[in-house]
């Protein structure tokens, strides 16, 4: 019998996405670096032309009208994980992701909402000398994710 509670997955998604080309590239690179499932909150977009592989469709997408339905349906045992720049985030680059878990990035523009971030479990920040696109961001941080290190 499997322990649920032992396998490892995550998700990934934007808190009011300012474009869909954003989307795409993050659904592509999710695609590609394992996740389990994709998606919106707040602004949702029918097409991303930058999701060449069409990731939308190759794995299971949810969409929420606002944050408040995301969070009551969170998978069970997972932690939620927030990306922003605050004082009281973790440098991504010490960070143990936890066995399961949902990323959570806010638009470019104003990040993730005061609700977003106050109930993140974790909230993770890494380096940058300039702004990132949040496609990027959401990007390195499931790089990172796949780097052997230690998980919560």
């Amino acid at each position: 019998m499997n322990d649920n509670f032992v396998n490892e997955f995550f998700g990934i998604g934007i808190q009011n996405g300012k474009t869909p080309e954003n989307l795409g590239v993050l659904w592509r690179s999710a695609q590609n670096m394992g996740a389990s499932f994709i998606f919106t909150i707040g602004n949702r977009y029918a097409k991303q032309a930058c999701d060449t592989h069409n990731a939308v469709k190759s794995m299971p997408y949810f969409h929420y009208d606002n944050f408040e339905e995301f969070y009551n349906n969170l998978p069970k045992g997972a932690r939620l994980v927030g990306v922003e720049l605050t004082e009281d985030a973790e440098p991504l680059e010490t960070f143990h992701h936890p066995r399961r878990c949902v990323y959570l990035l806010g638009a470019e523009d104003h990040g993730l909402s005061k609700k977003a971030i106050e109930k993140s479990h974790h909230l993770v920040k890494f380096t940058s000398q300039l702004s990132l696109n949040v496609s990027v961001a959401g990007s390195i941080v499931m790089y990172d994710r796949g780097i052997a290190k230690p998980r919560s």
